[in-house]
C-alpha cells in the first residue's frame, strides 16, 4: 500500500516535472525567436559610421559556437570521456563519408537560409517578416507530400488556404505618403525582402523534410562542416579588405548569440514539446514581434488588411498542428 502511494506519488512529480519543462522551452523559444528577429532588424538598420558587419561572417560564428556547444554537450553524454568521443567520432564521421557527404546538402541549405534572413530583415519590419516567413508551413508540407509520401489532413489542407489568404494580405501594397523616389526605394526594398523571405521559405522546407528523410535512413548526427567557404563565397573581397569581425559591436554579438541559441533551443521543444503548443509559440512570437516594432521600434505601421492576414496566418498555423482524435473504430491520418 505503501509502495503504491510512492510509485504514485513520484508518477505526479515527474508529470509535473515534465509539464514544467513543456512550457519553460516554449516560452524560451517565443522569447528567442522574438528576440533574434527584433535585434538582428535593429542591427540592419542602423546607422553607424563604421562598416557593417557581414552577415556571412555572423552565419559563421553563430554555426561555430553551435558546434562548440553541441560538441561539449556530446563530450558530457560520454561521461568526459575523451576515449569515448574519440570513438564516436571515428564511427560516425571517419568511417561513414557517404553519410556525411548526405548531410552536407542540408548543412550547406541551412547557411545559405540563415544568410537570406540577414537580407529579408534588412528590407523588412519585423511584423512583415514574422508573419510570411510562416510559408514555411506550406512548403515542408509540399515537400513532405512529395519526398516522404505523407498525407495530410482535411484540418492541414484548410490551414494551408488560410496560410496563403493570410500572406497575400500581408504582402498586399498599401499607398504611401511622401515623393515619388522614396516610394520606388520603399517598393524595392519590399520586394528584395519578400524574395529573401520566400527563398528560405523553401530552402527551409526542403532541407528539414531532406534531415527528416536522412533520420530516417541513418542514426548519424548533424556535424557542419566547412562553413566558412560559404563566407568566402559570399563576402570574400570585403573580409579580405577588412577582416571577418568588421563592424562588429555588442548588438551584433547579441545577433550571433542568440542565432546560435536557436537550433538548441528547437531541439529543446521538439523533445519536451509537441505541434499544437509550436504553434502557439509560433503566434505569440508574431503577436510579440508586431507590437515592439509598432512601438519601440516604430518601422511596423499596421493596418486592417495586416491584422486581417495576421489573424489568417495565426489560425493557420494553429489549425495545422491540430491532430483530431480517432473516434472509437476508425482512423484518422494527420
Amino acid at each position: 500500500m505503501l509502495q503504491s502511494k510512492h510509485e504514485e506519488s513520484s508518477t505526479m512529480a515527474s508529470s509535473i516535472h515534465s509539464r514544467r519543462l513543456k512550457y519553460l522551452s516554449l516560452g524560451v523559444l517565443v522569447l528567442q525567436t522574438t528576440s533574434l528577429v527584433l535585434t538582428l532588424r535593429y542591427s540592419r538598420t542602423l546607422k553607424e559610421d563604421a562598416p557593417r558587419y557581414l552577415a556571412s561572417s555572423a552565419v559563421v560564428s553563430a554555426e561555430v559556437i553551435k558546434i562548440v556547444v553541441c560538441t561539449l554537450l556530446v563530450f558530457m553524454e560520454n561521461d568526459f570521456s575523451a576515449r569515448a568521443m574519440s570513438k564516436l567520432l571515428e564511427e560516425e564521421i571517419v568511417r561513414k563519408p557517404l553519410e556525411s557527404m548526405k548531410l552536407a546538402i542540408p548543412a550547406g541549405i541551412y547557411t545559405l537560409q540563415n544568410n537570406l534572413l540577414y537580407v529579408a530583415l534588412s528590407n523588412l519590419d519585423a511584423a512583415t517578416y514574422q508573419v510570411t516567413y510562416q510559408l514555411k508551413i506550406l512548403t515542408t508540407a509540399l515537400f513532405s507530400v512529395s519526398m516522404l509520401g505523407k498525407r495530410l489532413g482535411s484540418y492541414q489542407w484548410l490551414s494551408l488556404l488560410f496560410l496563403m489568404a493570410g500572406v497575400t494580405l500581408v504582402q498586399w501594397p498599401m499607398p504611401t505618403g511622401g515623393d515619388s523616389e522614396q516610394k520606388v526605394l520603399s517598393a524595392s526594398n519590399q520586394f528584395v525582402g519578400l524574395m529573401a523571405v520566400l527563398m528560405a521559405c523553401i530552402s527551409s522546407g526542403f532541407a528539414g523534410v531532406y534531415f527528416e528523410k536522412i533520420l530516417k535512413e541513418t542514426k548519424q548526427s548533424l556535424w557542419f562542416r566547412n562553413i566558412q567557404l560559404g563566407m568566402m563565397a559570399y563576402d570574400g573581397e570585403r573580409v579580405t579588405q577588412s577582416g571577418m569581425f568588421q563592424g562588429y559591436n555588442k548588438i551584433t554579438c547579441t545577433v550571433v548569440l542568440l542565432q546560435a541559441l536557436g537550433g538548441l533551443v528547437i531541439a529543446m521543444v521538439i523533445k519536451y514539446a509537441d505541434n499544437i503548443l509550436k504553434g502557439f509559440a509560433s503566434s505569440l512570437s508574431i503577436i510579440t514581434s508586431s507590437l515592439i516594432s509598432y512601438f519601440l521600434l516604430e518601422d511596423f505601421n499596421p493596418t486592417g488588411v495586416f491584422f486581417t492576414g495576421a489573424a489568417l496566418v495565426i489560425a493557420a498555423t494553429l489549425l495545422y498542428s491540430y491532430e483530431r482524435k480517432p473516434t472509437s473504430g476508425s482512423t484518422v491520418k494527420v
